[in-house]
């Protein structure tokens, strides 16, 4: 199961349409759920800064869980918040579409909760490589991801 909220945001259906379809392409509906959390720049400043003592907002984090539901035996991997701010500058930059930066990092938050990293540049490529074959999976070409600076 995946559930998406808007925190302090409008709620916009085509985001969070494609942010269901690329978490779904990823996760196994039977056994796995994250939660998935749209939100302004001051919110994942806050969270960058408590959980990563960095005094900036970002794009997204992942935070990972080992819970098992007790009573369906589903695995909740964690929470993925992204900053629709973000989403709306480095779409531009990058020249994507919002919908593509929304899947990208939807995808991207779900590889960090099942141990991806690009902490160094074999880590990178490995994930970059993972996200590329997602995302051609739900049609998108993407030819620069936020990160590739």
């Amino acid at each position: 199961m995946v559930t998406i909220d808007f925190f302090e945001l409008e709620k916009f259906p085509e985001i969070e349409a494609i942010a269901l379809k690329a978490a779904q392409l990823i996760l196994d509906p039977e056994s796995e759920e994250i939660s998935i959390v749209f939100c302004d720049d001051q919110y994942i400043h806050d969270l960058n800064l408590e959980y990563r003592q960095v005094d900036r907002p970002t794009d997204v984090l992942s935070f990972s869980s080992d819970e098992i539901d007790p009573e369906t035996g589903a695995h909740y991997l964690g929470d993925i918040v992204i900053s629709y701010p973000r989403v709306l500058e480095q779409s531009a930059n990058a020249g994507n579409s919002v919908l593509s930066e929304v899947a990208m990092l939807v995808i991207h938050g779900i590889l960090h909760l099942r141990g991806f990293d690009h902490s160094n540049e074999s880590e990178k490529k490995l994930m970059w490589t993972e996200q590329v074959k997602y995302l051609h999976s739900l049609g998108i070409e993407m030819d620069k991801f936020s990160g590739d600076e």
